[in-house]
């Protein structure tokens, strides 16, 4: 009886550990922009049908990922009222409708509240907002794909703040809209805008009140602001369509600038960190390797990629892991690289196509404990090792209809959460909640 109260008893105490050690996934790659799930309690391998779905709630148009954060859900979308809507490498669509920030409760989906405001569009692949919601201190901070910053109260919805970032800076919307995912860092909320002086701009996070402005170039890209800490100092990490930059973030001054310019100012993918050293990869064989320097703050190149090394991201964020670097290239070739050199170890298109070439083929990569979780194009969420040695491929399941256009080939381009032992993705149509749970 004594040991039946003891197994009992520990068990309930590991539940509890599980649930304290439970993660938000209130950003852009969940806590510290880390792309690390770190709960407990999460399944090996997915049981026969596919992990278990909890809900599925209605979206509109959006390749907006989810944010989840004290349990609740937050996700933009667009309802589109009129115009044609196409996904073109070079023409801009002109579309009438309503941008809105969607709450829901994350238990079972049920609508929160809703905010929305009427936005025309003139982007290419005009689906809907691009940027991920930042929660923070009670409030949710989003960017439309036309340049709507605004400031929510998270759990009422209510507006707090906004600002139309192509008006107040005198800017047109990149080609592909803005989404650069908005960062909150102490009282400071930090976002890539454009134009001349104002590449990256610091407001209140209470406020809206600009702080400050900072960089030029002719076009401001699609990466989203970093925070990182080297040699004592704190830096702003802006990667924007010609060079990546280190900035004081108290006042904008620019510690260091490297020249680094993807093909058809592409720069996308979050730069990474390890250790000393800072990866940043794009289309067109740009790919660089920085070492950081201490006071003042430097840093100088280590390598670049070219046609026969490296990996050169697309859409989605490379990982690096015990001196390797995981990453996606435009045709969906998800290649090994050692960190130190640059060399290619391995490449498949296990993760994302299958067995061939697809333009901008693509897989969201997520560590977990000694595993990766991958989220790829068409909707399949995979359990594998990503390792020196190669790719092994524990488990797979289909759990999200792809409803876009990806040049010809069905296509889900939003980067999925994980919170709550749940994945929550979403495509043109849908929310869903699937359970991770062991």
């Amino acid at each position: 009886m004594v040991r039946r109260v003891a197994v009992v008893v520990l068990a309930f105490l590991g539940f509890l550990v599980s649930a304290v050690c439970a993660d938000d996934w209130p950003q852009w790659l969940g806590p510290g922009r880390g792309s690390v799930w770190r709960e407990r309690g999460i399944v090996k391998r997915f049981p026969k049908g596919g992990p278990p779905v909890k809900w599925r709630a209605p979206v509109a148009g959006g390749y907006a990922g989810p944010a989840v954060a004290g349990e609740k859900v937050y996700v933009m979308d667009y309802v589109r009222e009129s115009g044609e809507a196409f996904n073109s490498p070079s023409r801009r669509a002109k579309l009438e409708g309503r941008e809105r920030v969607l709450c829901l409760d994350a238990a079972d989906g049920s609508p929160v509240w809703q905010h929305e405001y009427p936005c025309s569009y003139n982007v290419s692949f005009p689906a809907g907002p691009r940027a991920t919601p930042t929660v923070a201190d009670g409030k949710v901070y989003t960017l439309g794909t036309m340049g709507d910053l605004r400031c929510l109260d998270a759990d009422t919805g209510r507006l707090v703040w906004a600002k139309d970032l192509k008006q107040q800076y005198n800017v047109r919307a990149p080609l592909w809209g803005f989404a650069g995912h908005p960062l909150v860092d102490g009282d400071r909320l930090f976002c890539v805008v454009g134009g001349q002086g104002s590449v990256a701009v610091a407001f209140d996070k209470e406020t809206g009140k600009e702080l400050w402005r900072s960089l030029s170039a002719r076009e401001p890209g699609y990466c989203p602001p970093i925070m990182i800490e080297t040699g004592g100092k704190r830096q702003l990490i802006v990667w924007h369509a010609q060079a990546i930059n280190g900035l004081d973030p108290e006042t904008g001054r620019v510690y260091w600038s490297v020249p680094l310019a993807p093909s058809y100012g592409m720069s996308i993918a979050t730069p990474r960190r390890y250790g000393e050293y800072l990866f940043a990869t794009g289309i067109g064989h740009k790919a660089a390797l920085l070492r950081l320097g201490g006071d003042p703050p430097r840093a100088e190149v280590v390598w670049r990629g070219d046609s026969r090394t490296a990996v050169y991201c697309a859409n989605s964020t490379p990982f690096i892991d015990e001196g390797v670097i995981y990453g996606v290239c435009r045709q969906g070739e998800l290649r090994g690289v050692e960190l130190s050199t640059g060399r290619r170890l391995w490449e498949t298109y296990g993760a994302t196509t299958g067995t061939r070439p697809a333009s901008y083929g693509t897989a969201f990569l997520v560590k977990h404990q000694d595993r990766f979780f991958l989220f790829n194009d068409q909707g399949d969420l995979i359990i594998a090792r990503l390792t020196a040695s190669g790719y092994e491929e524990l488990s797979r399941a289909h759990v999200l209809e792809p409803t876009n256009d990806g040049l010809g080939r069905p296509i889900v381009w939003s980067h999925p959460a994980f919170a709550g032992r749940c994945l929550f993705a979403r495509n043109d149509r849908e929310l869903v909640c699937v359970s991770l749970a062991e």
